[in-house]
């Protein structure tokens, strides 16, 4: 059983708010991590999945049902399935406004659930579970290999075997697209949403063009970017927004698309193994994504994630934004033992002024390049955040 970091933010959750949301794609582990945390709280608690007809009978008269628990931490699988149980469990807590009361888990964003419900604005507080992170999973040269290669969906990464890994991927793929998009009440064909998932995967680190991808797929611009905004809405995909400054150079505007889990990436590219990735014109920007997502695993809530690019070549690949009383955080990220900045990179950070700079790296070793910038090896991203 591999610990979640997640876990005891969640169980500080349930003794500050009546309702705890916990979000994420599916299979990710949201299931489990709420049952073993009702093994460590101490307070009884009762599981319902939102998908299984008997529990969804013990619904049929909500109210009572829910009053009748009222003691007890009441887990809600799979939410987004009742849509209409929310305006139920804003009149509870305010009822009854004993902290851990429920404890919700969804497979779809916030912004998603919330579109068909009514808000539950300072009632909850959502956390959201993403596959496994390097440091949950261990920081060993194989496993960083492994973790990078097969993503961390729970059942890719721990799958005896690579066939093993790849084939619960595909039908990974085919699920999301055939049975979760559809439960949402989105109705697009399952065919033409997986050629765009796939063109995405091409585009891979690269700034979103519409336009291109429009044209490549014979839709409209309009029918590209609802169909961006519902793979980033179900934590597939991940649109990384430009950094703006003051000055007068001319910034990129459109956002850079990574998805998001570095497995589901090289099935939709046919990577079946560590030789074929290694041998792919793929593999740094799928390097790239992957230590962008292990990053966000790692750093607070509050703090925000950019990137910097002008039309003259000045570049940096993740800007950290953590409070206004702290300097941003510039990091270029490369696959290489050979670490040495770009002049793209040094040109975006005179730009910003004042940053503290580190290019991550596959090496073992922490050391200066420069007074103002750090050679970081990706095992040792945990030191991101302790920056002063």
């Amino acid at each position: 059983m591999i610990s979640r970091t997640l876990e005891k933010t969640v169980a500080e959750s349930l003794e500050k708010y009546p309702i705890v949301g916990l979000i994420g794609a599916r299979q990710v582990g949201k299931t489990t991590l709420a049952k073993i945390l009702t093994k460590k709280i101490d307070i009884k608690s009762i599981y319902l999945d939102l998908e299984r007809p008997s529990d969804i009978a013990k619904l049929s008269e909500a109210e009572l049902y829910l009053q009748n628990h009222s003691q007890k931490l009441v887990i809600l699988d799979e939410i987004q399935r009742q849509p209409e149980l929310f305006p139920l469990l804003r009149s509870l807590v305010d009822d009854n406004q004993s902290k851990g009361r429920f404890l919700i888990l969804g497979s779809a964003s916030p912004e998603l659930i919330r579109k068909s419900s009514e808000s539950l604005a300072g009632r909850i507080i959502y956390h959201e579970l993403a596959p496994f992170s390097l440091m949950e999973a261990g920081t060993n040269e194989n496993t960083v290999q492994e973790l990078w290669l097969r993503g961390g969906y729970p059942s890719s990464f721990l799958a005896k075997t690579e066939s093993d890994s790849y084939e619960w991927r595909e039908s990974f793929i085919q699920t999301h697209l055939e049975r979760d998009i559809p439960n949402l009440g989105v109705r697009i064909s399952a065919p033409a949403l997986q050629r765009f998932w796939t063109m995405l995967a091409h585009f891979h680190g690269q700034l979103w063009n519409a336009s291109k991808i429009a044209n490549s797929l014979g839709v409209s611009v309009t029918t590209v970017k609802n169909y961006l905004d519902l793979m980033t809405s179900t934590f597939m995909v991940r649109q990384l927004p430009p950094f703006f400054i003051n000055i007068k150079k001319r910034l990129v505007k459109s956002p850079k698309i990574y998805l998001r889990d570095s497995g589901l990436l090289h099935t939709l590219l046919r990577i079946q193994d560590q030789e074929s990735l290694l041998g792919n014109p793929c593999a740094g920007a799928s390097w790239e994504g992957w230590v962008i997502e292990q990053i966000q695993n790692l750093i607070p809530r509050t703090w925000r994630m950019f990137f910097y690019r002008t039309s003259a070549g000045a570049e940096i690949d993740l800007v950290l934004q953590p409070s206004a009383s702290r300097p941003l955080i510039a990091i270029e990220i490369k696959r290489t033992l050979s670490p040495k900045p770009t002049r793209g990179f040094l040109s975006a950070i005179a730009d910003l002024e004042k940053v503290q700079s580190f290019f991550i790296y596959p090496g073992s070793e922490y050391y200066p390049l420069r007074t103002d910038i750090k050679a970081l090896p990706v095992t040792q991203l945990e030191r991101i955040p302790d920056a002063p």
